[in-house]
């Protein structure tokens, strides 16, 4: 008696469940009719839909294990929908069949919650729900985007789940590591990263303004974000405390992406040392907003800036990505003789050197854990070649604005940098 009291209270439940889940499934294409008064004669929306998945619920549940009675009733509801559709689309000249595909998903819910877990079910209904609101933003969205960016993005889809698992894991130079999957790993994960960054840039914030700018550029190339605000403060007499804020805007979410390719390549690493990541955005948030805190108060600040379509590489061009590989496997290779002819000091001196140039190669490359070194050195090393670039980026900035922020730019890249090596003194 005990377990058949518990069976049905779970079914008492389950019933519940179904039948709210189709009740807000409806209230949301009420909504939906209310805003598009021409599509009202649909076949249904809030009564109808909850219906429907009670429908579900009783045929799944008087099977009794065989899903029969649960796949002649969708199929009557599939013919039923036919029906509808025809009538939409030869008498009322109209296509779309989101609301179809919703009232039949409704139909399933109860088999979901049965055979796999109520979790799931929640998942579908919000993405039912989001789905349905956000088809004007989807719309606008996609008229933005162009052919080559679909393209793209197919190119990044073919690479990282096509290619990239078919690659061997054989080493290419004895020693060093480097095999042809995880040059490739390296190329799809960091091309992935900027690639999301650039589209969040150009599309969903293409007049985003200074700050923006520094946000996302930060995440796709702090290097060149940096030099373009410089240039842009250069023509300008005003307004400079917030160039200088974006800049270090850049520098955050520089420090923010390093962290995530740590916890990508090296989740251990991460689990180690996460506190001086997290000390480091802290830290250089805190000098942004120091600089944003010092602007102009009044007048309209920094909403034409944006960043010129021939600096703003799309990431997963060929080019930038074979380049990428390139600069992957000779750090690879230079780190390798580095640690075998000159030890530990030849790594240390060597992340010194490449803080002038594209230091997320070499990072990643020591985030593998290819090399027999400890891993103190690894952050070390990572450190270093972050505090090498920083102080590269400095000058940058300073070239580029014609030092105007000069003054800014040595205050704040001089705090940070001095605040990363008391770190890794105090830490390492």
């Amino acid at each position: 008696m005990e377990s058949i009291s518990n069976i049905f209270s779970a079914d008492i439940i389950n019933f519940a469940v179904v039948a709210l889940m189709s009740l807000v499934i409806g209230l949301s294409q009420r909504k939906l009719y209310e805003k598009n008064s021409d599509i009202l004669h649909t076949f249904g929306s809030d009564r109808t839909f909850t219906l429907i998945g009670i429908l579900g619920y009783v045929l799944f549940v008087i099977g009794g294990g065989s899903l029969t009675p649960f796949l002649y009733g969708g199929a009557t509801l599939t013919l039923l929908l036919c029906i509808t559709y025809a009538h939409k689309l030869f008498i009322r000249q109209r296509t779309g069949i989101t609301s179809i595909m919703i009232a039949l998903l409704t139909y399933c819910i109860a088999p979901i919650i049965y055979k796999t877990s109520m979790t799931i079910a929640i998942l579908m209904v919000v993405t039912v729900l989001v789905l349905a609101e956000m088809k004007d933003k989807f719309t606008e969205f996609t008229k933005k985007m162009n052919d080559e960016e679909f393209i793209n993005l197919a190119k990044f889809l073919i690479i990282a789940g096509v290619i990239l698992p078919i690659l061997p894991k054989n080493e290419l130079v004895e020693g060093t590591g480097l095999t042809p999957y995880s040059i490739w790993l390296a190329t799809v994960v960091i091309s992935g990263i900027s690639y999301i960054s650039y589209l969040v840039k150009k599309y969903l914030f293409p007049n985003g303004g200074v700050i923006i700018t520094g946000i996302l550029g930060g995440i796709y190339s702090s290097t060149a974000t940096c030099i373009i605000l410089a240039k842009k403060a250069k023509d300008r007499t005003d307004d400079l405390k917030e160039y200088v804020a974006a800049i270090f805007c850049a520098i955050t979410m520089m420090y923010f992406k390093i962290f995530i390719l740590l916890g990508i390549f090296n989740y251990g690493l991460m689990i180690q040392y996460w506190y001086l990541f997290a000390i480091m955005i802290v830290a250089s948030a805190v000098v942004a907003f120091f600089f944003y805190r010092q602007k102009p108060k009044t007048g309209e600040v920094g909403a034409e800036v944006k960043i010129e379509d021939e600096e703003e590489k799309n990431p997963l061009e060929f080019k930038v990505a074979i380049l990428f590989a390139i600069l992957f496997i000779a750090f690879t290779l230079v780190t390798n003789y580095a640690l075998v002819y000159f030890g530990d000091s030849g790594l240390r001196i060597l992340s010194i050197i490449v803080g002038v140039t594209d230091i997320n190669p070499f990072i990643i490359n020591l985030f593998q854990a290819q090399h027999n070194v400890s891993e103190s050195l690894i952050i070390l090393a990572a450190f270093q070649a972050i505090i090498s670039n920083n102080v590269v980026k400095m000058f940058y900035g300073m070239f580029f604005s014609g030092n105007k922020l000069m003054k800014d730019l040595c205050i704040g890249f001089g705090v940070i940098c001095v605040i990363n090596i008391l770190l890794l003194i105090i830490a390492l």
